[in-house]
Formats: structure tokens, C-alpha cells, sequence
């Protein structure tokens, strides 16, 4: 999924009763509270973000920061428990993680009695089953693809909007939801964490502009929602604690601020004066003030490093930049030690040569082009020469951040190298995502990073290279690099059949090296997350599936 500078999450699975051990993933040391004390009730905790949500729609929203604040307003059927050691599964609307039938191809969830929205209704299959159907329709469009890939009959439903049911999702009673998948996805009940398979209750169901007026089932409520200016969430009063194994309720609101300056929210939580006390951050801290801030010893016990499982990379325009001898020579051209620079040098993460990361199910190890990480300009010239010296014009798209375009201004400086001009397009950080995954805007180079929905290959690489999903989803199109590889997409289905988890992890491994073989993207950072609260805030637990500071059980210190 696309994140924080993060983003975002991704795609489809195969078969077998296999649940992926989380146990082997990048789950690192979790500081699960910053600092101590008893759990404090009431206050209010200010979140700082530089930007506003690109959705908190459940059905849309695909960032991590958003799919973060959800987790305060919604429940899913299933969700991770994240207060131990490592992630755990566990049921959140449902009772449990979902039961598996005729080989993984039928799931079925149990809802938990006594689960109530804002209003004191109580929340039923059938608004779960309402939930995913409306992400269909054309109006709902962002989210994650799965639904549409697995639920049998997906391919051509277009939503509940004139009156049409999918018969794929049935509702017994009150309480039980059935899907029916197309194929066997042994980790569907992965896929559940997602908010794509959150309840809305028809009713209240706003179409495009639900963004503003979830309605709620988890501890807290929209009180107020100005766009790019100020969230404002208070407590639900029918959420209960004895229906929820994931969320506390302990601060009595959250106050959301957006369009603040990163460098100036860093400095404002790191002085940690007034209502600074009480903030956290949910995007990363800024490039230019990582190295210092993460190695300043007074701010340990409100510093969070979040290992994320992704990738931060440039994808390459392979519709737009033809000639294989160019994409290779920029793999070679690109200096990755400047380009990290830009985002905070080695706290930020280790350089990158595959689109896997260390830690998700079918990375390989492997590196195709420059052995040193400020590339091999020498190698890239004389690719450039093999494709007969073009002096080409390239765009580049990135947010308008100062890390961001300092980023940019590394990548134009590294090509100017080699006989390619680039002009730079910085695009509004909170439309950021939804301007790139529209095909009518395509750029030549695309910044972007990925996080994987759950730790395995199969969220990561058909979701950013099936080239097919192009044309499906022009509206949300995630493949960057607009690769349509026959090869690529061909392993996609074989290893989505696959059983053999080792087999299928080899198959995402060779997929890894076939893209990387077509150029199609630079492999930059595999990255960590850093944020800061201040020293008022406790409870916060580090999510290592979203890279999130996640604050399901926060708390102000009093």
C-alpha cells in the first residue's frame, strides 16, 4: 500500500492452508510504549500531519497514514494484535480468523454480537457485505484490488448503487458473511485486516464523499472534518471495550492538523512545548532532519524507527521510454548515496537493488546493475551510446515536500550526467497518489514506495507490475512503471497457483529479477519509518505492517 512517504500495500495470492509465518518478517523492535505509567484516561491527542488524508473512506483509502487513522473510527473482520513481540491475527468484527472451506476457496466469518456504531444500531453482515460492494462501483475508486480479483462474479459487478447485489458475498443471518473466491487464497483472512472489508451501513452510505462522513463502529466518531485543515474525531459512546480484543479508548478525542511544514513539525515536537507535549506525527520525519534526530540521545523515549516492509523506488515509463539501453543506462546513472541523502541518509534504510525486501516471503538476493551504490556513470554512458546518444526530455513526478524534490533535484543531476535533461513536477502530497495512479497523467519517472498489505511477495510485486491491471483500473492504476511484460505477467498466474510455498516463493523471486531485467524501475530504499510524539503521549506501539505509529491503545500522561 502506498504510505506515509509510504504508501502503499498490494496484491493477489494463491493457494493453500498456508497462513505465512509473520514470525520471518521485519518486525523490529518495538519501543510498544513511549515511556511509563499507567495508561492515563481523557486528553486530547493532537495529531501534526503535513498533509491531508488522500481518503479515510474505508473502501478507498490505500495510504498507510489513513488506513492508521481508520483503525480509530472502523473496525475489520480481522485485524493484527500488535501488543506482543510480533504481529498476530486475530478476529476484530468477526470472533475469530475466519474458517476456510472447499480449499480455501469459501470463507466464513462469524460477527460479534453487540458491536455498535455512533448511533447505538448494532453493526450486521449484511452492512459488511454493503462495505465491499459499494468499493466496486466506479465513484469508490483507490482502494486495494483483491475484492474484485477473488470475489467470483468481481471481474464485471459495478457496485450496490443501482440496486445490484454481488451473489459472491451471502449473509445467512444477522451475523455470518460467506465469500466465494474464484480461485484459493489461503491468506484471504490477511486481506481482511484491510478496511476494504469494513461495515457501512447503507443509510448513511454518502457515495464519493463518505471521506468526510464515516460512519463509525470503532472507539471514535468524525466530530468535525475541514479538508487540508483540521480532523477532529471524539469518542464513540456505543463503542465497548469488551467487544474489541484491539483498541482502547483512553484519550477522551484526537485533533488532527494538516498542512504544517515536516521540518516545522519536527522542530515544534522536538522542543516539545504547549500542545507539542501532547503531538505525534504520522508522516516521517523530514529528510533533512533525520540523521540528527535520530541520533539524539534525549528524544529516545518518543523516537520510533519502524521498519517497513518496502521499497522506496523510481519507476521507469517503459511505454514512454522505449529503448531498453536507456532504462539501463538510468538504473546505472542514478547515485543512490545522494538520493538517500534526500531522505536522511542510513537511518532511513539500506540501499535497495530488488523491488522485495529483506524479510517478505520470495525475496531473493540479488543486484543486476551498479555493484557501488552512487552507480557507474562510465557503464551508463556507453548504454547511452548503444542507443545511438539521444539527448531525451524527461519528466519526473514527485510530491512537493523539500525531501521530495530534493530527491528529484539528486535524480536530474545523476542523468544530467549522461546526456538526459529532466524537468521536475511536484504534485500536491495529498493528491499525490491519486494524480499518478490516474493513467491520463503519465511522467516519464514516477517517484513512489510500496509496503507490502501483509509480508509476502504477493502483496508487492502483481500488484505493481501486472500489466493487464492497467487498462482495469485506470482510475487507481498502480503499476508506475506501466510494465506489460508477458513474462512477468505469466508467472504472476502460475505462482498464484501455487501450493508449495517454497515454489511460490522462488516464482516471486524470478519475477523480482525478470522486472529488474526489463528496467522497469530503480530499486532505491529498502526502508525504515521514523516519527517522534511528545513526551505527554504513551502507549504508542509500532505497527510494523503499515510502518505506522499505530494508536490503538495511546494515552496522555498526566
Amino acid at each position: 500500500m502506498t504510505r506515509r512517504t509510504r504508501r502503499s500495500r498490494t496484491v493477489a495470492l494463491a493457494a493453500t492452508a498456508v497462513v505465512i509465518a509473520l514470525g520471518a518478517t521485519a518486525c523490529g523492535g518495538s519501543s510498544s510504549d513511549s515511556g511509563s505509567g499507567t495508561p492515563g484516561k481523557g486528553g486530547t491527542l493532537t495529531v501534526l500531519n503535513k498533509a491531508d488524508f488522500d481518503h479515510l473512506d474505508p473502501q478507498r483509502v490505500y495510504t498507510t497514514e489513513g488506513q492508521s487513522m481508520d483503525q480509530e473510527i472502523l473496525r475489520t473482520l480481522t485485524g493484527w494484535d500488535e501488543s506482543g513481540s510480533k504481529p498476530k491475527l486475530v478476529g476484530d468484527l468477526a470472533t475469530d480468523t475466519g474458517t476456510p472451506s472447499k480449499g480455501a476457496t469459501v470463507w466464513t466469518f462469524h460477527l460479534r454480537h453487540g458491536v455498535k456504531y455512533q448511533d447505538g444500531t448494532e453493526v450486521t453482515a449484511q452492512d459488511v457485505k454493503y462495505g465491499v460492494e459499494r468499493g466496486f462501483s466506479s465513484d469508490i475508486n483507490g482502494g486495494p484490488p483483491y475484492a474484485a480479483q477473488w470475489l467470483v462474479g468481481g471481474s464485471h459487478y459495478k457496485g450496490p448503487y443501482q440496486g445490484k447485489q454481488l451473489d459472491s458475498i451471502q449473509t445467512p443471518d444477522k451475523y455470518t458473511i460467506v465469500f466465494h473466491l474464484k480461485q484459493p487464497v489461503a491468506d484471504f483472512n490477511e486481506t481482511t485486516t484491510m478496511t476494504g472489508w469494513s461495515a457501512v451501513p447503507k443509510a448513511h452510505d454518502t457515495g464519493s464523499t463518505y471521506d468526510t462522513k464515516i460512519w463509525s463502529d470503532g472507539p471514535y466518531m468524525i466530530k468535525s472534518y475541514t479538508k487540508n485543515k483540521e480532523l477532529v474525531l471524539t469518542r464513540n459512546k456505543y463503542w465497548s471495550q469488551a467487544t474489541d480484543p484491539i483498541r482502547q479508548q483512553n484519550v477522551d478525542g484526537i485533533d488532527v492538523r494538516f498542512g504544517q511544514d515536516e521540518s516545522a513539525i519536527d522542530q515544534q515536537i522536538k522542543a516539545d512545548a504547549g500542545t507539542a507535549r501532547t503531538s505525534i506525527q504520522q508522516w516521517p520525519i523530514a529528510g533533512s532532519d533525520l540523521a540528527q534526530l535520530a541520533n539524539d540521545p534525549s528524544l529516545k523515549s518518543r523516537y520510533y524507527k519502524i521498519p517497513a516492509p518496502g521499497i522506496n523506488y523510481l519507476a521507469i515509463n517503459t511505454t514512454r521510454v522505449k529503448d531498453i539501453h536507456v532504462r539501463e543506462a538510468i538504473e546505472y546513472a542514478i547515485d543512490k548515496t545522494t538520493v538517500r541523502g534526500a531522505f536522511g541518509g542510513s537511518a532511513y534504510g539500506d540501499y535497495a537493488t530488488t523491488m522485495l525486501s529483506p524479510g517478505i516471503g520470495g525475496y531473493q538476493k540479488f543486484n543486476l546493475y551498479s555493484a557501488n551504490p552512487a552507480g557507474n556513470p562510465a557503464k551508463a554512458r556507453e548504454l547511452m551510446k548503444q542507443a545511438g546518444n539521444p539527448k531525451p526530455t524527461m519528466s519526473i513526478a514527485v510530491e512537493n515536500t523539500p525531501t521530495e524534490e530534493h530527491f528529484a533535484d539528486a535524480v536530474k543531476t545523476s542523468l544530467e550526467h549522461i546526456g538526459i535533461h529532466v524537468n521536475i513536477t511536484p504534485i500536491d502530497a495529498s493528491n499525490y497518489f491519486s494524480t499518478i495512479n490516474n493513467t491520463k497523467n503519465q511522467y516519464d519517472l514516477t517517484w513512489g514506495d510500496w509496503i507490502a498489505d501483509w509480508p509476502n511477495a504477493s502483496t508487492v510485486l502483481p500488484t505493481l507490475f501486472d500489466g493487464r491491471l492497467i487498462k482495469k483500473n485506470p482510475q487507481s492504476n498502480q503499476d508506475l512503471s506501466y510494465l506489460n511484460d508477458p513474462k512477468v505477467n505469466a508467472l504472476i498466474d502460475k505462482a498464484a497457483q501455487m501450493t508449495d510455498v517454497a515454489q511460490r516463493n522462488a516464482a516471486y523471486g524470478q519475477m523480482d529479477e525478470q522486472i529488474l531485467k526489463d528496467a522497469a524501475v530503480v530499486p532505491l530504499m529498502y526502508m525504515n519509518f521514523s516519527d517522534m510524539s511528545g513526551s505527554k503521549v504513551g502507549g504508542v506501539v509500532s505497527d510494523t505492517i503499515l510502518a505506522e505509529p499505530s494508536l490503538v491503545h495511546v494515552y496522555i500522561k498526566h
